[in-house]
C-alpha cells in the first residue's frame, strides 16, 4: 500500500513524517531529497539541465540550487521543464524502492507537488499536511536563508490547500505538536488495522 503524504510548503511534512517513521515495519520515501541526490548523482539528469539552463547549474560538480532555483520559481514553464527531466527519473527510481519494500505494512511516500506532478495517481490514500499561510511563511522564513517574497511565490505555484483537502483521505492541522502527534497514531492505526 502507498501512502501519499504531501501539504504546501512550511506545513510540516518532516515533523510529520518523522512521527510516522517511529512506527516499524513501513517504509519512507523521501521524493524531494531523492531527487536532490539524483541530481547530483544522475548522468541524464546533468546533462539535460546543463542543455536547458546553462553551466551555471552545477558549480565544482555539485548542483548550484540558489542558481536554479532563482530561474524556476519565477517562470512557470521552467519549472515545468525542470520537472520533465527530474521526475521520470525518480518515477523510476521510486518504482525500485516499491519492490525492495513489498513486505512492509506500507510506503509512505512524501512529495510537496504530489498532485501537481500527478503522482496520486499511483497513491492509495493520500494524507495532506495543512496549517495556517502565516504560520507556514513564518515556519520557513526561520528555516531557509529567504524573503517572504520568495515564500510566497512558492506557495503560488503549489496547489491551494483546499484544493489538496478536497482529493485527501486524511488531513493532519499541523499547529499543535501533540495533536499532530494523535493524528499521525490515529491514521497509523487505521492503516494497519490496529488499535492499541
Amino acid at each position: 500500500m502507498i501512502i501519499g503524504v504531501t501539504g504546501g510548503i512550511g506545513s510540516g511534512k518532516s515533523t510529520v513524517i518523522k512521527m510516522f517513521a517511529k512506527f516499524e515495519n513501513i517504509a519512507i520515501y523521501i521524493a524531494d531529497s531523492q531527487a536532490k541526490k539524483l541530481m547530483n548523482s544522475s548522468e541524464e539528469i546533468k546533462t539535460k539541465l546543463i542543455a536547458e539552463f546553462g553551466e551555471n547549474t552545477y558549480k565544482n560538480n555539485e548542483l548550484n540550487t540558489a542558481f536554479l532555483a532563482n530561474i524556476v520559481f519565477k517562470n512557470k514553464e521552467k519549472l515545468a521543464v525542470l520537472n520533465a527531466i527530474v521526475h521520470p527519473v525518480v518515477h523510476k527510481h521510486f518504482h525500485n524502492f516499491i519492490l525492495e519494500n513489498a513486505q512492509k505494512s506500507y510506503i509512505l511516500y512524501e512529495n510537496a507537488i504530489l498532485f501537481e506532478n500527478n503522482s496520486n495517481n499511483f497513491c492509495d490514500k493520500i494524507i495532506t499536511v495543512t496549517a495556517p499561510e502565516n504560520i507556514r511563511i513564518e515556519r520557513v522564513l526561520k528555516r531557509d536563508n529567504t524573503t517572504i517574497t520568495a515564500v510566497k511565490n512558492r506557495i503560488k505555484n503549489q496547489w491551494s490547500e483546499t484544493k489538496k483537502i478536497l482529493q485527501s483521505n486524511y488531513v493532519i492541522q499541523n499547529i499543535i505538536r501533540e495533536n499532530t502527534q494523535h493524528e499521525v497514531t490515529r491514521i497509523h492505526n487505521i492503516l494497519t488495522n490496529t488499535n492499541r
